[in-house]
């Protein structure tokens, strides 16, 4: 099925969702990034560096915590401290099964 959309809104539509995604991980914080990583193949943090890379493209410099902390929605530090876990046995063994590796 082929959509006629002008590119201003295909545009609009893509950026409308990819804020959805950012609400949705941001309401997950209890999805740690190993877990995406391990079902998904990415996480918050391929998230960022997509986002950089975009801007970049763009001839926009910006760097890496500027971009993870506009995914993240906070510094990511802050992040890291308040929200992420101590890495278990079983993700470890998940992640390197599954390549690894961002």
């Amino acid at each position: 099925m082929k959509h006629d959309l002008d590119s201003q809104t295909r545009t609009e539509l893509e950026a409308a969702a990819f804020r959805k995604l950012l609400a949705h991980l941001d309401e997950r914080k209890d999805v740690q990034n190993i877990d995406l990583m391990n079902l998904a193949g990415f996480c918050r943090n391929c998230l960022s560096r997509w986002y950089q890379e975009s801007a970049q493209e763009k001839g926009i410099d910006l760097d890496k915590e500027t971009a993870r902390e506009i995914v993240y929605g906070m510094p990511y530090s802050e992040w890291k401290e308040k929200y992420q876990n101590e890495v278990t046995d079983a993700q470890k063994e998940a992640f390197q099964a599954g390549g690894g590796g961002h």
